[in-house]
Parts: C-alpha cells; sequence; structure tokens
C-alpha cells in the first residue's frame, strides 16, 4: 500500500479500488488498517498516514479541497493566511454550495459553510508548498465571506474586534465594488464603516 499512497498528503479509497482487488475486500482492509492505527480515516472514503509512514506534511487546506469537492478556503482561515488578522485559527473554514458541515479529523476541524452559488466566487489557486496547492478566497472576498455569514458583522464593535492589520493588502475599490456586485446590504454597510476614515479603514489603495 506504501507504494501506491506513500507519496500523497491525503487519500481517497477510490486510489485503491482501482487495482484488480474486489471492492469489499479493499474495504475491509481499510477498516482493519484503521482499527490496528495503519490508517488514520479523515473523513468516509479519506485516509491518511500516520505521520512515522508519511512522505509529506499534508496541508490542512489542501485536505479541506481534497475531501469536500467544489469548496474554497475562506473566512477566519484565509484572513489569517494573508495576514490580515493578528489570531491562530484552530478551525479551518471553506465556503460551498453543498451542505454545510463540521468534521472532526486526525488533522483537525474542518468546517464548511453554504453560500448560494452567486456567492461562490473570487477564489484563486494558492501554492502551499511541497507540491500541494489549494483554492483560496482573495483577501476581499474572506472578508466579504466572513461579513455576510456573521450576525451583526455591519456592527461597530464586531468590526473593531476583527482587529484587521496590513489592510493595505486589500484593495479597497475591489472591496466595494465586489459588496455591491454581491447585492447584501449588510455587506455593504459593513464595508462603507470599514472604509471609513479612522482605525478600521481598509487602506489598500484603489487599483
Amino acid at each position: 500500500m506504501l507504494q501506491w499512497v506513500g507519496g500523497e498528503p491525503v487519500f481517497s479509497s477510490a486510489l485503491l479500488l482501482a487495482g484488480r482487488a474486489s471492492a469489499g475486500d479493499v474495504r475491509r482492509q481499510l477498516s482493519r488498517w484503521v482499527a490496528s492505527g495503519r490508517l488514520l480515516q479523515v473523513r468516509r472514503g479519506w485516509y491518511l498516514l500516520p505521520p512515522a509512514y508519511r512522505k509529506i506534511e499534508p496541508h490542512p487546506f489542501f485536505v479541506a479541497n481534497r475531501i469536500k469537492k467544489a469548496s474554497y478556503v475562506s473566512l477566519q482561515s484565509a484572513l489569517a493566511h494573508y495576514g490580515l488578522i493578528p489570531e491562530y485559527v484552530p478551525v479551518i473554514t471553506s465556503i460551498t454550495t453543498g451542505r454545510p458541515e463540521t468534521l472532526q479529523t486526525p488533522l483537525g476541524v474542518f468546517q464548511y459553510r453554504h453560500l448560494a452559488p452567486a456567492w461562490f466566487a473570487d477564489y484563486r489557486l494558492v501554492d502551499l508548498g511541497g507540491g500541494q496547492s489549494a483554492f483560496l478566497a482573495t483577501p476581499e472576498k474572506a472578508l466579504l465571506d466572513l461579513l455576510y455569514l456573521t450576525p451583526g458583522s455591519e456592527q461597530a464593535a464586531f468590526l473593531a474586534e476583527l482587529r484587521l492589520q496590513h489592510t493595505d493588502r486589500i484593495q479597497a475599490k475591489k472591496l466595494l465594488g465586489l459588496a455591491r456586485q454581491l447585492g447584501s446590504r449588510k455587506v455593504c454597510r459593513a464595508v462603507g464603516c470599514l472604509l471609513q476614515p479612522g482605525p478600521q479603514r481598509t487602506t489598500g489603495a484603489p487599483q
């Protein structure tokens, strides 16, 4: 098995089912390996090797993309990645147009928040190193996703608690334009507050 999956940060049971062995035999063997600790199950049908057997350390963003199709990392996870908020974020949060869910895994907690297809936009493929990459929201979209999904996000107290930093990494013109395009009045109010002169202002030069 190691020769097939040793170079994979995380792999699907479909990789092993592609061989000549019967599907039933493969699934029973996978269950035995999980029970003995030779494999770690991330979710149904997805596995990773224990640390002692890994050739590549799986990046949480890569795993988040792989175990949930049609998703991108966003909200606090992406904001922390870009250095826009100071806090360590223990939960990897992604956006999906599918069913929302929270997964407790050996790599930590993965949360998937639902948004309508119209909001599933403005993300990009980011190189994570080690041959891994993942779809992440742009800095502007990560902030807008957070504002949209958080009750009361247009309130000054919430915006102050964000403690946004390195705001020159956010393009103010793009932020405002995308907020208007997405059509949420609450988000537009929050963005307007952020762009006002003062400690919460987004200072990225319009481009």
